[in-house]
């Protein structure tokens, strides 16, 4: 027993102090935004640190279409407004670049499934010219980038108006057939059938595919701690 608390003892020796690596250490906190699992920030003499759980935010530099890239492609976001603490500091400045690699891209698919794309953040660079590794990915319940349910939802309405407008031209013409008076008939049968096949339709079809807009916004999740030293990296 008095082996092992001696062995303890001198494996604690050799565990650089909190104070060691960081002088004058102090702990600050990040607006806090949706789902973020951290707002805190560890702010030292020797640079800041951003801390795994904290959510920031960033926009699409170009416009993006799924079915234009591959995995392992690069992309670029960018931070558009600057991330200060509550308390004041500055930690990310305006317009810093953030470059991403497409991990994986699965298309979309019967019946309705949307594609989705998964990024990893890997590099932070400020306008100054400095550079950070980062490890971050889209803050989402699967961690991809999908159209939402609006879009999707878009997407049924237009199939259903669609055939249902078929519908009811079909149904109008039946009923001019036999007798003109059987108009609300045929609009009557038409519309339902040409709705329904519509809706069933959208829902049986290949989903949608991932698109954004430059300037369109998302939001990512550090996987890990964010080292802001004062002695930038050349590259990442």
């Amino acid at each position: 027993m008095k082996k092992i608390i001696l062995i303890l003892a001198f494996c604690l020796t050799l565990i650089p102090s909190f104070a060691d690596e960081y002088e004058n250490a102090r702990y600050e906190h990040l607006f806090e935004e949706k789902n973020a699992l951290n707002n805190q920030a560890i702010i030292t003499d020797n640079g800041n640190v951003i801390c795994k759980g904290n959510v920031i935010k960033a926009v699409f530099e170009c416009k993006f279409k799924s079915e234009c890239h591959h995995a392992g492609d690069d992309i670029d976001f960018i931070i558009q407004d600057a991330i200060y603490t509550k308390e004041g500091t500055l930690l990310i400045p305006r317009n810093s670049k953030l470059c991403a690699t497409i991990v994986k891209i699965k298309k979309q698919k019967m019946p309705n499934k949307n594609a989705r794309v998964y990024f990893h953040f890997k590099g932070l660079e400020t306008p100054d010219g400095c550079v950070y590794e980062i490890s971050a990915k889209p803050n989402t319940k699967d961690n991809s980038l999908k159209e939402g349910p609006w879009m999707t939802a878009g997407k049924l309405t237009l199939s259903t108006l669609g055939l249902g407008i078929i519908g009811a031209g079909a149904g109008t013409g039946f009923a001019f057939i036999p007798n003109p008076a059987k108009l609300g008939v045929g609009f009557a049968i038409g519309i339902p059938v040409g709705c329904g096949v519509g809706l069933i339709a959208g829902l049986i079809t290949p989903g949608l595919k991932y698109h954004a807009k430059a300037g369109e916004e998302i939001c990512i999740v550090l996987c890990d701690n964010l080292i802001l030293d004062k002695q930038c990296e050349e590259c990442y």
